[in-house]
């Protein structure tokens, strides 16, 4: 007898639930938004030039918070990077499946021009299971064949703030004679397993066991430098046919060196305008300034991302016919115009963006995503030998100057000798500096107008430099205005300027010129007028240390900050109480504060801080965040200082 489809479904009961939300250890569950299920990547090593990655994931989403970021994959491919196949099904909290994903679900987009690229061949595919009642869970399932074995993948299940782990697995297995080079990074103990060799091919493991969610301390370094992974690299690829070794930085480096060879020809008329240069121009350092601004007034830049362009760099006579390319081709140009006018230069790889860490320099491999210019002069008479970086990329960037972008970190350099790690260049203290000066107009009843000139150069500056260059009048009112430490002001008037530079390697800078209005810079108290003068230059505390902290203290580039403040007094007020000098001194900086009164009875308030870096480096013991954090809180208390008002009986 054949029973009705109901019938069957009666007699063998409800499917059994997958990753129910209850089933979680409560200790994963505290302080997360959401939880990793499983996280199992397999690598499976096909040959020299292809791999392929499969990926399970599932995702408990346990509150809105989590929802948006965890609910949903995107997962890119280009021309040598295939999806192969992505699957997703959503439970519910008791783990009965909600809804399966359908292929029409699954949708594809180009990413056109986002990110500054306008051609490009990535695209990706994203799915949204996203549910309005959490928890819920989401699991997907994807397959990724990749002709580009330049990278391998790293596996970081645990990557974020806010999501615990339940168990995660990776596995690659590789023919024995490609054999897998790798990285742990504060891995558990056992989590690793010993190789397994059957026949040609030879499989490793990891496994993470669960993990409580991790929530970021204050000046912690990013969270993917703290958290369990495991990075790939292979000995030996391919990229379209074009062989490489990632067995050092030297084989690195001349791989891609000869990806560039012959691609720096310019026009006979070109060359012949450079070498020019050696005549108009016989000061080498000179002479490249030019160089620097006739890239900048003649090219743009333009991204273009297609298959091999990724890593091979355009000709230099196709940047000097269009007037456009990305950064290999525009820094290659560069190298070009250079040579043309008899001065050599070297590309290099570089890890750019402010956040961006540094390469992890003990372990060869592609970790880089931009490419500037590095070129050395020799000494010349009293002139000493030195090292001058460009950014070939922007029509505005000062010339030598590397900033928060590619400064403080290693690049590769690209030489016929292959590669070699050097440092871009450090700016410390007095290259980052900050001068202020502000005269305050102040009424009987506390509220002020204002007159504010800010001069800020080197990594103070690049903020700025942005919204001076990159956006309009209103967004740069509208940035200052939320980054003003004041509350219930207007400003009145405000324009950015280019800062005047001067000396042989000067730094950028800009000039910021504010009008403001202040309704209560002072508290009225009966007869006396309560202030405090340093009404925009106080450095934040920092929140006390709860528990034991566990990630290492990242210190905030070194600098100068320089405020004066000119108190212009109500009439029939005069100065009863000024606040005493303070000098403070610590591994961490310098501070100094004074008040004092002018002969025309104007006070004029006067602070320095002084940060640095002590020996160590950026990133310090987590030990010494309470001393760092008592050295912030006295220059707080210090800043706080008040002045009192009173008036006369006049």
């Amino acid at each position: 007898m054949i029973l009705p489809i109901f019938a069957s479904l009666t007699l063998l009961g409800p499917p059994t639930p997958k990753y129910p939300a209850d089933a979680i250890a409560p200790a994963l569950r505290e302080n997360a938004h959401a939880v990793v299920r499983a996280y199992d990547e397999k690598v499976v090593v096909k040959s020299a030039g292809q791999l392929v990655k499969t990926v399970h994931r599932v995702m408990t989403v346990l509150n809105e918070a989590g929802s948006d970021d965890y609910g949903q994959l995107v997962v890119s491919y280009d021309a040598l990077n295939r999806i192969n196949y992505l699957r997703g099904a959503v439970y519910d909290a008791q783990g009965q499946l909600l809804h399966q994903l359908r292929p029409a679900e699954v949708h594809d987009q180009g990413l056109g021009s986002s990110g500054g690229s306008l051609m490009t061949d990535v695209r990706v595919r994203y799915a949204d299971l996203r549910q309005p009642t959490t928890p819920y869970t989401v699991e997907f399932d994807y397959e990724i064949v990749s002709d580009n074995t330049l990278f391998y993948p790293d596996w970081q299940p645990q990557y974020a703030e806010n999501v615990s782990l339940e168990g995660a697995t990776l596995q690659v297995t590789t023919p024995t004679a490609l054999p897998l080079r790798y990285q742990e990074q504060l891995l558990p103990a056992g989590a690793a397993s010993a190789p397994v060799v059957a026949g040609s091919q030879t499989t490793y493991r990891w496994q993470l066991p669960a993990a409580p969610a991790v929530e970021e301390e204050p000046l912690s370094p990013a969270l993917d430098e703290l958290l369990p992974a495991v990075h790939l690299a292979p000995a030996t690829f391919e990229v379209q046919g074009h062989a490489g070794s990632l067995a050092s930085w030297q084989s690195l480096g001349l791989w891609t060196y000869q990806l560039g060879q012959g691609r720096d020809v310019l026009p006979p008329a070109l060359t012949a305008k450079m070498a020019q240069l050696l005549v108009t121009a016989p000061d080498a350092r000179e002479r490249a300034r030019k160089v620097y601004e006739f890239l900048q007034g003649s090219t743009r830049y333009v991204s273009v991302q297609l298959g091999l362009g990724g890593w091979q760099t355009a000709p230099a006579s196709s940047v000097a016919t269009g007037g456009y390319g990305d950064c290999k081709a525009l820094s290659n140009y560069t190298c070009a115009l250079l040579k043309a006018a008899g001065l050599p230069a070297y590309m290099a790889l570089v890890g750019a963006g402010r956040n961006e860490t540094d390469v992890r320099a003990d372990f060869p491999s592609s970790q880089f995503n931009h490419m500037i210019l590095c070129m050395p002069l020799a000494a010349h008479g009293s002139t000493p030998a030195d090292t001058v970086w460009m950014e070939c990329t922007s029509q505005t960037e000062a010339f030598g100057y590397m900033g928060s972008f590619t400064g403080n970190r290693h690049a590769l350099l690209l030489t016929p000798e292959g590669g070699r790690l050097v440092a871009t260049p450090r700016y410390g203290a007095q290259a980052n500096r900050q001068q202020r000066r502000t005269d305050l107009w102040l009424d009987a009843t506390g509220a002020a107008k204002a007159t504010v000139r800010t001069r800020r150069l080197g990594l103070a500056q690049d903020t700025y430099a942005q919204l001076l260059h990159e956006v309009g009048p209103e967004d740069q009112k509208k940035y200052v205005a939320n980054h003003l430490p004041v509350s219930h002001f207007t400003i009145t008037s405000l324009r950015l300027a280019a800062a005047p530079s001067t000396g042989p390697a000067p730094l950028p800078g800009v000039v910021e010129t504010m009008g403001l209005e202040l309704q209560s810079v002072g508290t009225a108290a009966g007869r006396r007028l309560l202030l405090e003068p340093n009404v925009l230059g106080r450095l934040a505390a920092l929140p006390a240390q709860v528990g034991s902290r566990t990630a290492p203290l990242s210190l905030p580039p070194a600098g100068l900050y320089q405020d004066t403040v000119r108190l212009h007094l109500p009439a029939g007020f005069r100065a009863e109480n000024l606040p005493q000098p303070t000098q403070l001194t610590s591994p961490y900086g310098t501070y100094s504060s004074t008040c004092t009164t002018l002969p025309d009875g104007t006070l004029q308030y006067v602070r320095q801080l002084e940060t640095r870096r002590p020996a160590g480096g950026t990133s310090l013991p987590p030990a010494k965040y309470t001393e760092y954090q008592d050295f912030r809180r006295k220059v707080n208390q210090a800043d706080h200082a008040q002045v009192v008002l009173t008036k006369t009986d006049a």
